[in-house]
């Protein structure tokens, strides 16, 4: 549950107090260490059984556990694929139904965009794409075959899954949406908190891009674009800073940063991960968010940029790119330099009572889209289907 590690566990704590207002309380096993909490305290049990090793995540723990508690359970959500842990359910599930003197719960998937064929294709990733497709063939098209169905948070991630695997063969696809919960109210101490991460601002205008340094993200793509906004800024006005908000500790996150230092961008900030108040000060303060991702199967921290009433400019490889566009409260392009570029030219060429246009419409997108109690709702409904 640590969240430094992307987006299913911000959805997971997005989801349950939404589901618990309508009655399906939920827990959550993980693999943390039984005294890591991150510093969150979560309203709801987290069984943490120790940490998992090696690269397919594997806990002596896990199977053992299921085994003894599965059966208390109405039903089982395996969040994410390509690890131990979807095995482990499935081959607990499968051992448990030998004995048909209890029910079993149901047992769904939900990929948060593991199954989008960019991992298949994308020349960087040659070496994790063929480990994949014999996990595939080993295991995980068993794990999505065997469940009582496959959960998407969006409709063009449940298209995209079907293509890079076969067989592919769910029982049932279903598009249950994603909701985010909604922001604080802002507050001045938010700006300070931030401004204190960032102090060499000094008040000026940015750029906001918030997310894992990955480099899925494109922040290679932003960096040049910057780079050629800086060298090509007339009739653009001034070009505000750029902050890049992220967890540090990654080569990619290090070579990053010292891609921006050779390309001399002094207004490039790399403040780290940020939390907190510090994370809604820079959300609320920003111009507009920046994304251009190579693959988003969703995008939780676009859709908290639109509920904080902020513009995003965004790739079309974010999946819900084409809903918030049609509102009226994005700018999206290709996950290319040049697209990348146009997007930044697209939003310094935008005038100031048009920006305020977008900054409205992306706070009515995100209530008629994204609200937690309407996606919980969808989620309660696929899984007590009978």
């Amino acid at each position: 549950m640590n969240p430094a590690a992307g987006g299913p566990c911000q959805g997971i704590r997005n989801s349950i107090p939404s589901l618990l207002t309508l009655g399906c309380e939920s827990e959550v096993v993980c693999m943390d260490a039984p005294n890591e909490t991150f510093g969150m305290d979560d309203p709801f049990i987290v069984h943490r059984i120790g940490r998992s090793r090696g690269p397919w995540a594997y806990s002596s723990g896990l199977l053992p556990w299921l085994m003894q508690n599965l059966t208390g359970y109405d039903a089982v959500i395996i969040h994410g694929l390509w690890l131990y842990h979807s095995y482990a359910v499935t081959r607990a599930i499968k051992k448990l139904s030998q004995d048909r003197s209890f029910a079993l719960p149901k047992v769904f998937v939900m990929p948060h965009g593991m199954l989008d064929p960019w991992f298949q294709r994308d020349p960087s990733r040659r070496l994790k794409a063929i480990r994949n497709w014999f996990v595939w063939k080993l295991v995980e098209q068993r794990v999505i075959a065997r469940a009582d169905a496959v959960l998407y948070t969006c409709q063009k991630e449940l298209e995209l899954a079907r293509e890079p695997f076969q067989p592919y063969r769910p029982q049932q696809e279903i598009n249950v949406g994603y909701g985010v919960a909604k922001p604080p109210e802002f507050d001045p101490c938010f700006d300070a908190a931030f401004r204190t991460t960032v102090p060499d601002l000094d008040g000026r205008p940015y750029l906001l891009f918030l997310s894992r340094i990955h480099p899925k993200k494109g922040v290679d793509l932003l960096l040049r674009a910057y780079t050629s906004v800086l060298s090509r800024a007339n009739g653009l006005g001034k070009v505000p800073a750029l902050v890049i908000a992220g967890p540090l500790d990654s080569d990619y996150a290090r070579q990053m940063q010292q891609f921006a230092a050779d390309l001399k961008l002094s207004d490039v900030h790399f403040p780290g991960m940020l939390s907190g108040d510090a994370k809604w000060g820079a959300f609320y303060g920003c111009d507009a968010f920046v994304l251009p991702s190579h693959q988003e199967n969703f995008g939780i921290a676009v859709v908290e940029a639109l509920a904080c009433g902020k513009p995003v400019l965004i790739s079309n490889q974010v999946n819900i790119y084409n809903d918030i566009e049609s509102d009226g409260a994005a700018y999206s392009e290709t996950d290319t330099p040049e697209g990348t570029e146009s997007l930044l030219r697209a939003w310094l060429s935008t005038n100031e009572a048009s920006r305020q246009a977008m900054s409205t419409k992306a706070l009515e997108c995100y209530q008629a889209r994204y609200l937690p109690a309407a996606a919980a709702g969808k989620f309660l409904q696929a899984i007590d289907r009978e």
